[in-house]
């Protein structure tokens, strides 16, 4: 294992704002980010999960998203997590013949190295992609559901696996 902490990447559409309020947890926000609004869906319960989950495992929760440094201020702050670090996705450009979830794969792939993480994740068209990634670490993509968002089975799953990785890791990626 590297000499820096697993990482646990965090993406935020689908992931920690489902495309529709699963229970009566979520409640409606605005975000303006760069002039554009979006509404969202947020669950103060899930800043609850992912601090418990970073405390027991000593893993690094690190923003993977197209929000990038954008949710440190619309989106932690409204569901109780501190500021964290991103990994950095540049726009996508038109001509580079990959789906929006390929090149956010390509860019985590980059940044993560051989250090090891779970990613909670809702592209479909990831897991693919980092299988072809070369050079890249341990990791476990936890598929989440972007109807229904982030669960605790999906923590406990991360949680699982980084508690498990002193010993019989495999690095592959795995759907959840």
């Amino acid at each position: 294992m590297a000499d820096r902490p697993a990482a646990v990447l965090l993406d935020v559409d689908g992931v920690l704002n489902p495309l529709r309020r699963v229970h009566r947890g979520y409640r409606r926000h605005r975000a303006t980010p760069q002039g554009v609004t979006f509404k969202l869906w947020l669950d103060i319960a899930h800043g609850r999960l992912l601090r418990r989950l970073i405390t027991e495992t000593g893993a690094e929760l690190v923003w993977a998203s197209y929000w990038c440094e954008n949710a440190n201020e619309w989106i932690g702050p409204r569901i109780g997590l501190p500021h964290l670090p991103h990994v950095p996705i540049p726009d996508r450009p038109p001509d580079s013949g990959l789906s929006l979830g390929a090149w956010k794969a390509r860019q985590v792939s980059v940044w993560a190295g051989h250090r090891p993480f779970v990613w909670f994740e809702d592209e479909p068209d990831v897991i693919d992609c980092l299988m072809s990634e070369q050079g890249i670490g341990e990791h476990l993509l936890v598929a989440v559901d972007p109807l229904v968002g982030l669960t605790e089975e999906h923590v406990d799953r991360a949680r699982d696996w980084l508690t498990g990785l002193g010993g019989t890791g495999d690095g592959a990626t795995g759907a959840g």
